[in-house]
């Protein structure tokens, strides 16, 4: 039977109660008294000179309470990039200064300018009408192989527009070569990974405040790592100490990665606050966010797959253009070097791997970790040259991916491209994901759809990814500017009940029902005795927050080394209290008991005396039971699954519709099934959206053609069909103390090449052997009637 509660246990999220009652605190909730508003003005072109800047009438028009420029910042350092990528001849990566506000020139559309402080934000936005701004406009590049041919500059210390060039793993790059010269046959495919732009529910916002009695800076943020949000801004941008400046994430609407970053706005609000000696506030709006924020994916890549007479993968060649848009966003440089590179191996022994990146600067908006995060770029080039593979050779889609596979009984599994995998079985999950599609039914719901005029596809696609980034000391040989632990403090009050405090953050993912899970689960107590505390840098001792599904695995553990250490402490009272040695006592549902005895005590008498210590163990044990760890994980996690997809295509409009999603994923452990299958749904609606919907457009001067939902297509509920999710072909993790290995991005990595494996499945009998995403009706079309002619 199912649990009812604890590790296992479909358990209700707690938070959702005040989320589903209007009862959840925003950072747009939060008005401090004295409040003023800020408004950005913006740049509308794409790449200029600022010749003439007067803000002189709008300083003086109503309301206003200060109008600043780059000028009025001068001493403040630029927006930090946190991961620095070397070049393929061992040089730094090309680290231009990114400005809170601009700089005598501007870079994309949406370039932050003038920065407006008013009573209200009609205010603000009325003063900027009155800002005398001139630029002399110069030519943009949008188009990543155009930047690269010089011309255009963006910056100065990148005059061919590269911000690196890398290459991966290159004492790979001869024996490669050589295997593709000499390989029965060669499967190519160029390919394109659509621009997203994140989209939360929830817009950035921020409110700064500064306390001149205490002299100290709060920040409320929509932010995924609030902790990392006050080293990078205090140290690097406002020199603030750290502990002068508290930065609070309240409840927070979604993130998807475009929340992990430090931002201009937040410094600005931040800094400003003292100036103007009043708490202020900045509320983007959409079309802002969609200038502002992070986009995600944007790659153009050409992938060549070497394969022997029976299919057998020898070797596998990538090169790729990622764009970073006009600046370094904070995580932008590792995304698509060490978050993708990695991954080429995918699920499969490829004895020999080799990529070229070469990160380009355009006039866009920076570009960084999207949901899967360079994981779901590796995936989509493996799994769509795969399929175009079997088709060239004549062998099933299927039959070639299992005929490839790494099996269970090659694990810990050494990849060619540095990461090994600890365990994993993707025939089983290749198996029950075929299973649960009955794809052995396919052919007559094909004919089902002829006869209706429709043309229906079958598509399956594999994944792995690495979650939970680690360790500290192997990122940071590979440049990243941070550790990747997380910390978590535990805190067992006198009368029993428990306090958490963890760095991981949660914008949707459910921590406070499923850590509240965890910790019940290892003291045997009710999950509502268990508070879950996040978010804030004053009640936290440190933490790496959110993103790269590492929460359980890596926040989650280091709750569960704070547990084991407060259960230590407490059989040591225990032992006392029942006057006993210690290696005597036993723990177990709330229970310390005497091994072999019917002597026991309850949990909460063992607290109580950990604070009342009348009769205590005084010579070697501390009064209190609370409890800090730091949980550096020695591995990646890595998750992985197949997804089938059917699709039917209209012939004369091009109009795709899903008709089923199969997704058959191993996650190790779980700890909430139900908070599972509604992490996979909300990943594969997300990936399904950038498969046939979603794609953000530039057109040749760097105007943003789909900065609004008029001309961005979000998916709904009708482009979705009902998932059928399945997690139980388990091999848990064998590094971390759960055993779990991460679930928030999976749905997002392996439905774009499963929808797209489809669609080409069912265009095939028409000659068409590929359609870039977005799978537009109209990009349909025209590819069936190309094919035709």
């Amino acid at each position: 039977m199912p649990k009812d509660h604890g590790i296992g246990a479909s358990s209700k999220r707690r938070e959702d109660v005040r989320f589903l009652t209007g009862k959840g605190q925003y950072t747009d909730d939060i008005n401090r008294p004295g409040q003023a508003f800020c408004y950005f003005l913006r740049s509308n072109v794409a790449h200029g000179t600022i010749t003439s800047l007067d803000v002189s009438a709008a300083r003086d028009a109503k309301g206003v309470v200060g109008v600043f420029t780059s000028k009025d910042l001068e001493g403040l350092g630029g927006i930090p990039c946190g991961w620095e990528v070397t070049d393929k001849d061992g040089a730094p990566m090309k680290e231009p200064k990114h400005p809170i506000l601009a700089e005598g020139k501007v870079r994309h559309v949406g370039d932050p300018i003038v920065a407006i402080i008013a009573d209200s934000l009609a205010a603000g936005r009325d003063a900027a009408e009155l800002v005398e701004l001139e630029i002399d406009e110069l030519p943009a590049v949008v188009d990543m192989r155009e930047a690269i041919k010089g011309g255009t500059v963006l910056h100065d210390v990148a005059p061919d527009n590269i911000c690196y060039d890398w290459e991966f793993v290159a004492e790979n790059k001869a024996a490669v070569d050589e295997a593709i010269r000499n390989a029965h046959h060669v499967t190519t495919l160029e390919l394109v990974n659509n621009r997203l732009v994140p989209n939360a529910m929830e817009p950035r916002a921020a409110v700064g405040e500064y306390d001149a009695g205490r002299d100290e800076y709060t920040l409320w943020t929509t932010s995924q790592n609030p902790h990392v949000i006050r080293l990078l801004m205090g140290a690097f941008v406002l020199s603030i100490p750290e502990h002068k400046l508290r930065v609070v994430a309240p409840d927070v609407g979604g993130g998807f990665g475009s929340k992990i970053y430090h931002y201009a706005e937040e410094a600005f609000i931040t800094w400003v606050s003292k100036r103007v000696g009043r708490p202020v506030k900045w509320n983007a709006d959409r079309s802002e966010a969609f200038m502002s924020d992070a986009h995600g994916r944007d790659h153009v890549t050409k992938v060549e797959l070497a394969m022997d007479q029976e299919g057998n993968f020898l070797a596998l060649r990538s090169s790729t253009l990622a764009n970073m848009g006009a600046y370094l966003s904070t995580f932008a440089p590792c995304i698509p070097t060490w978050l993708h590179g990695t991954l080429l191996a995918g699920n499969y022994k490829t004895p020999l791997i080799f990529t070229n990146v070469k990160a380009v600067f355009t006039n866009t908006v920076p570009v960084d970790a999207y949901r899967g995060a360079g994981r779901p770029e590796a995936t989509y080039q493996l799994e769509r040259t795969i399929d175009k593979a079997a088709r060239e050779m004549g062998i099933d889609p299927v039959e070639l991916r299992r005929r490839n596979f790494v099996k269970p009984d090659q694990y810990p599994y050494q990849t060619p491209v540095a990461v090994i995998y600890d365990t994993g079985n993707y025939d089983a999950t290749l198996d029950k994901a075929l299973e649960l599609a009955d794809v052995r039914g396919f052919a007559e719901r094909k004919a089902d759809s002829a006869a209706r005029g429709k043309l229906r596809g079958l598509g399956i696609a594999n994944y792995i990814e690495a979650c939970g980034i680690a360790p500290s000391s192997l990122v940071g040989a590979l440049g990243a500017r941070a550790g990747l632990y997380e910390a978590a403090t535990v805190r067992v009050n006198p009368t029993g009940n428990v306090s958490v405090f963890t760095g991981s953050h949660s914008h949707g993912q459910g921590h406070e029902t499923t850590f509240a899970q965890v910790v019940a689960d290892m003291l045997g107590c009710e999950e509502a005795n268990v508070d879950i505390v996040h978010g804030d840098t004053s009640r936290i001792p440190f933490g790496m927050g959110t993103y790269g599904s590492r929460s359980l695995a890596v926040g989650g553990s280091a709750i569960v080394k704070s547990v084991e250490k407060i259960i230590t402490k407490a059989k040591k009272i225990a032992a006392h209290l029942l006057e006993a040695s210690e290696a005597d006592i036993t723990f177990a549902n709330g229970q310390f008991t005497v091994a072999g005895t019917d002597k026991a005590i309850d949990w909460g008498s063992v607290a109580l005396t950990a604070y009342v210590p009348h009769k205590y163990p005084i010579d070697d044990v501390e009064p209190g039971l609370e409890e800090t760890s730091f949980y550096d994980p020695a591995n990646f996690t890595y998750p992985a699954g197949t997804y089938v997809c059917e699709v039917e295509v209209d012939p004369d409009t091009g109009v795709v519709e899903v008709q089923s999603f199969v997704a058959a994923d191993d996650f190790g452990n779980v700890v909430n099934p139900m908070i599972v299958e509604g992490q996979v749904h909300g990943g594969l609606a997300q990936g399904i959206g950038q498969a046939i919907l979603e794609g953000c457009s530039y057109d040749e001067n760097g105007q943003l053609l789909s900065a609004s939902y008029m001309d961005y297509a979000m998916p709904r509920a009708a482009d979705l069909p009902m998932f059928v999710v399945d997690h139980s072909c388990n091999t848990p993790c064998t590094h971390n103390p759960l055993g779990v290995k991460g679930c928030g991005e999976a749905g997002a990595i392996g439905s774009p090449p499963a929808i797209v494996n489809a669609v080409i499945d069912a265009l095939s009998a028409h000659g068409v052997t590929h359609i870039d995403m977005p799978l537009t009706p109209r990009r349909v079309w025209e590819a069936i009637r190309a094919a035709r002619n």
